[in-house]
């Protein structure tokens, strides 16, 4: 216990504050460490196997929709990036420039990609000439730069990596239905393999991407009541196409603009797992993405047998579950906490009195319930657990979201709510963007999160102005 309590005294507790419970748990769950470069990370192989995981699912959901990778340049030229005037204004404060190659200045200065939209453009005019090349279904995984003026591991560092969905269509109603499409491919990732739930809908015109006709989002809340935004799809109509004359030859013999689409997550969905499931001792993984999901801890394994033992359950169990056999020469408390820390969904001891009665002990990381199960049928016991820790995680995360989601028909019930009720308010909207600006004025900081696809009517008037009310948001601050 001693051992135990020594590794986990060094994690400030959520409740007392928040922010620096987090960086607790990112350095000592070994998920990064700071870089010389400001605003950089680097990411530790914990950290990045926990990426991996995200990343292949997520590929292979995109795959199964159509979709191929590509890789773009990572430089923009800068008369490239003002081809679109909306895009651009809207990344020029954090856009990082290249003016010197080798020893001599550029002829033109460089722009570090802070996103692919212009780079996409640019390849699909030299590729696209028929309605038979249409659609273009490309995803890139890769990194991207945005110098930040306020940096923090995973939420938003000066550079990152993601993936940006960027596509082409024929007709408006492909393109749409594209965006939707790829909304509920994130919507059912965060579901299925994060166990988080969110609220998904619409961005109002003041937050929608810059050049975008439509930006639709998904909004997890973190367990203090702060959205993070999850993951963005975009519908661009052919505003995009005009300026980079891409054209297609359509069914008409005539010509065309296409219609595009462009969708994104990043790693911040790993501060997302951490601000949603873990708690004071560290790390709580959803086992789809947990880099160990069972750690087998021999105890007392100086007794005849138990090394063995445990080793014959880690041959029995590798091929089915991602599983770590601890053998080391550091004391079962330690382990217990190590692993603990690192957020493994099971841990299961074997000692040698497991041993004489056909059983070990399974430990659940997100509510510590000891279980003692018999080595028969071991395989299919884990799996069913498995199972059931990520159900349990996602309905308390939507337990969380739920008792901290507020309903707000006046000002000053909302401005009320904005100061003492941490989480999403929900309110209805003119659609001005004048009572956007006041209400994050006067609450510092809560902004539109989304208008959601079910709207409910609260009210029939705005809860800022008064007038009119055209639509239901959900409110709250962000990361």
């Amino acid at each position: 216990m001693a051992d135990n309590k020594k590794m986990v005294e060094a994690i400030t507790s959520r409740d007392v504050d928040f922010a620096q419970w987090y960086t607790d748990i990112v350095k000592k769950a070994e998920l990064v460490d700071y870089s010389n470069v400001k605003g950089c990370m680097v990411i530790r192989p914990y950290g990045y196997a926990i990426w991996e995981n995200m990343q292949a699912d997520m590929d292979r959901r995109f795959k199964e929709t159509g979709h191929e990778n590509v890789y773009m340049p990572m430089f923009i030229p800068e008369s490239l990036l003002q081809k679109e005037k909306d895009h651009v204004e809207g990344f020029a404060p954090e856009c990082a420039w290249v003016t010197v190659g080798g020893s001599e200045k550029l002829a033109e200065r460089l722009c570090v990609r802070p996103t692919s939209e212009t780079l996409f453009c640019e390849h699909y005019s030299h590729i696209i000439n028929t309605y038979r090349d249409l659609p273009k279904l490309y995803n890139q995984w890769c990194s991207v730069v945005r110098w930040e003026k306020t940096t923090r591991p995973f939420l938003r560092t000066s550079e990152f990596l993601w993936q940006e969905g960027h596509t082409m269509h024929e007709t408006a109603e492909e393109a749409m239905e594209e965006t939707l499409k790829m909304l509920k491919v994130y919507t059912d990732f965060y579901k299925e393999t994060l166990a988080i739930p969110a609220v998904v809908g619409k961005k109002t015109e003041k937050e929608k991407f810059a050049g975008a006709e439509i930006t639709y989002t998904i909004e997890p809340m973190m367990h203090n009541g702060v959205a993070l935004q999850g993951g963005t799809s975009h519908y661009f109509g052919d505003g995009f196409s005009k300026n980079f004359d891409i054209t297609f030859t359509g069914r008409d013999n005539k010509l065309h603009y296409p219609h595009q689409t462009s969708w994104g997550t990043s790693t911040r969905m790993i501060g997302a797992l951490i601000m949603v499931h873990s708690d004071d001792d560290g790390l709580v993984l959803p086992p789809k993405i947990a880099p160990i999901q069972v750690v087998i801890v021999p105890v007392a394994s100086h007794k005849e047998g138990v090394l063995e033992k445990a080793g014959e359950l880690y041959n029995e169990l590798k091929d089915k579950f991602r599983v770590k056999l601890d053998d080391s020469d550091q004391s079962p408390g330690w382990k217990f906490a190590q692993y603990e820390m690192k957020g493994v969904p099971l841990r299961l001891e074997i000692g040698p009195k497991d041993i004489e009665k056909n059983q070990c002990v399974l430990v659940r990381r997100d509510t510590r319930e000891k279980l003692f199960v018999s080595l028969d049928n071991l395989d299919q016991t884990i799996e069913k657990l498995l199972v059931e820790i990520h159900d349990d995680m996602y309905n308390r995360a939507l337990k969380n979201t739920e008792e901290k989601t507020h309903t707000a028909t006046t000002y000053d019930e909302f401005l009320d709510i904005a100061k003492n009720k941490p989480g999403f308010i929900k309110a209805m909207w003119c659609g001005d963007t004048e009572c956007e600006n006041k209400i994050k004025e006067d609450t510092v900081g809560v902004k539109s999160r989304c208008i959601p696809f079910e709207e409910e009517h609260l009210s029939d008037t705005c809860v800022c102005c008064g007038k009119k009310a055209k639509h239901m948001v959900y409110w709250g601050k962000q990361y």
